[in-house]
């Protein structure tokens, strides 16, 4: 018997004025099943999963039918749907509601009533299971973020569900971090026999292990097969999801490849190295050239020192940089690193007790606030709800001005025409970030600071977001961005910096930093540098493998 039967389900948002969210989903989930469901940003993935688990249910008008083990999901009592379903949210810090690790890993056993014995035993097992006895006792506060995610799912695991529902659980983790943590939700499936359920913008780490693919379009499921299959099935009817696959499957489509698709990694080395068993012909893109001109520094950082409390270790240690006028420069590297409170030091939330931060040559303590927040910086959080205060997209907007064609053409440059009416809360975590992203740009900066603002967008936003920025730095704005996402820093940064140990290490070319890193870069370069040298995009492998062949007739 299928865990879940989805059938006709058609959802609305009670803010939504009759527009669908879901329209006409059926879905059958069977027990064991590993299921990643794709999407663009505001397809209704989000939304399909939470219709999953009452409790998280949205409010609005729907029609159809859930059944779990057969039995229609509302009349599952609440107790069955906690012990045997469980939901791994976007945020970590939206799940942990206890102080303590080991507090945390009880929590539900405790909510379930478990006898102190049992819980005991479980909550042993857990830890060890996913390697927390060393953080056993520590204060949740002092987590990084992956090591709260995985805490998260620790302690849904101890409740022993046969469900596993996850909602974008990587968007806030390292890519690291999240390979780690998507790396244990396999190991959940293939060894407990869990049923998974996940949503991931990330497809690289978790679509080619996935029994099926479903790729969801404005609500709708338009493709439902093995991952292979859905690959070839999105490239041959031109669909916009194929640039979502991971970047064996583009390669090799984009190449024009010969043979089975690769999925991944390891599979694109082997179908690399039979069509080029002898070194290429052209074995490398050539490095762009370096322009003589040094552009004036729009921010300065001078040996930034900043700890939270005067007794605690330094997390700024000596940070230096200087960011050229009207370029994109990127900031990666581990979670907890430094690289946020770097931001908050720019820009005065956190004050470095040694260093100096200067803007467009004057010392910051030199700017009056007004001054400083008004046409000269801004910041966008890493979490874009901290922005929403009112009830609609529109009435936040119109805090910042009242402009009606400034808000007009700053929504239709964030493509959020249609979502201005709605609540803030009930949009897709992409949307969230374009909406705010909207807000920010309202207060026309000349120095953008942006913490992870690809987290949660698809790969299609990426591109028009790409777009803003580009026609941002045509206006002569300067951004710094902290990022995770280095497949976007090494398509769009003018320069990327590696951030570790409370300071910023190295400072290169997107080019010529992912072209010598091992862990840090992007999957075509893993892919393909056995082969070609300093191929660091996908464009990148597709023309080397293009010219070798043509070069080979």
């Amino acid at each position: 018997m299928a865990h879940f039967n989805i059938e006709n389900l058609t959802f609305s948002y009670a803010a939504a004025k009759g527009r669908h969210s879901l329209e006409n989903v059926s879905l059958k989930v069977e027990q064991g099943e590993f299921l990643v469901l794709c999407g663009k940003s505001g397809s209704g993935k989000s939304t399909l999963l939470r219709h999953l688990k009452t409790v998280l249910t949205p409010n609005g008008k729907r029609t159809g039918e859930i059944a779990f083990h057969g039995v229609p999901l509302s009349r599952v009592s609440d107790r069955d749907q906690a012990e045997k379903i469980g939901f791994v949210m976007q945020n970590p810090d939206d799940q942990i509601v206890t102080d303590k690790v080991w507090h945390e890993l009880a929590f539900g056993l405790e909510s379930l009533g478990c006898d102190q014995k049992t819980m005991r035993a479980r909550v042993a097992e857990m830890a060890c299971y996913f390697g927390i006895q060393d953080w056993f006792h520590r204060d949740v506060c002092n987590l990084s973020g992956g090591q709260k995610q995985l805490l998260n799912l620790a302690s849904i695991m101890a409740m022993q569900p046969e469900v596993l529902i996850l909602d974008e659980p990587t968007s806030q983790l390292d890519p690291i971090a999240a390979s780690d943590f998507l790396n244990t939700v396999r190991k959940i499936n293939r060894e407990l026999g869990t049923t998974v359920i996940i949503t991931e913008h990330r497809l690289e780490d978790i679509f080619p292990y996935a029994d099926r693919a479903v790729v969801m379009d404005c609500g709708k499921v338009i493709a439902d097969d093995a991952p292979r299959n859905v690959g070839k099935l999105l490239y041959e009817q031109h669909h916009p999801m194929f640039t979502a696959m991971p970047t064996p499957v583009r390669v090799f489509y984009g190449a024009a490849g010969v043979g089975e698709c690769p999925l991944t990694v390891r599979e694109g080395r082997s179908w690399l190295s039979k069509a080029f068993p002898q070194t290429p012909q052209y074995p490398a893109i050539p490095a762009p050239e370096l322009s003589e001109e040094t552009a004036s520094s729009a921010l300065s950082l001078k040996e930034l020192w900043f700890r939270y409390e005067k007794d605690s270790p330094d997390i700024l240690r000596g940070v230096s940089a200087e960011v050229p006028k009207g370029s994109l420069y990127a900031i990666l590297g581990g979670n907890g690193a430094g690289k946020s409170t770097t931001l908050k030091a720019t820009c005065g939330i956190c004050k470095p007790y040694r260093g100096k931060v200067t803007l467009f040559g004057k010392p910051i303590d030199k700017y009056k606030n007004r001054e400083l927040f008004t046409n000269c910086l801004a910041m966008l959080p890493q979490d874009p709800k901290s922005l929403f205060v009112k009830k609609t997209v529109r009435e936040d907007l119109e805090e910042m001005t009242k402009d009606k064609a400034e808000i007009s053409h700053i929504a239709e440059l964030c493509q959020i025409t249609s979502l201005l009416d709605n609540h803030p809360y009930d949009l897709s975590g992409g949307e969230q970030q374009r909406a705010a992203m909207a807000k920010v740009l309202l207060t026309q900066p000349k120095l953008l600071l942006l913490d992870e603002p690809t987290k949660g967008i698809d790969c299609f936003f990426k591109e028009t977001f790409a777009e803003i920025l580009g026609n941002l730095k045509k206006e002569g704005i300067t951004i710094v961005m902290v990022s995770h996402d280095v497949e976007f820093c090494a398509r769009y940064a003018d320069q990327v910096a590696m951030f570790f140990d409370g300071q910023i290490l190295t400072t290169d070319t997107p080019h010529r930093f992912f072209g010598s890193n091992s862990f840090y870069t992007t999957a075509a370069h893993r892919m393909s540098r056995h082969v070609f040298h300093m191929a660091v995009k996908v464009e990148d492998v597709v023309d080397l493998y293009r010219k070798n062949k043509e070069a080979a007739k």
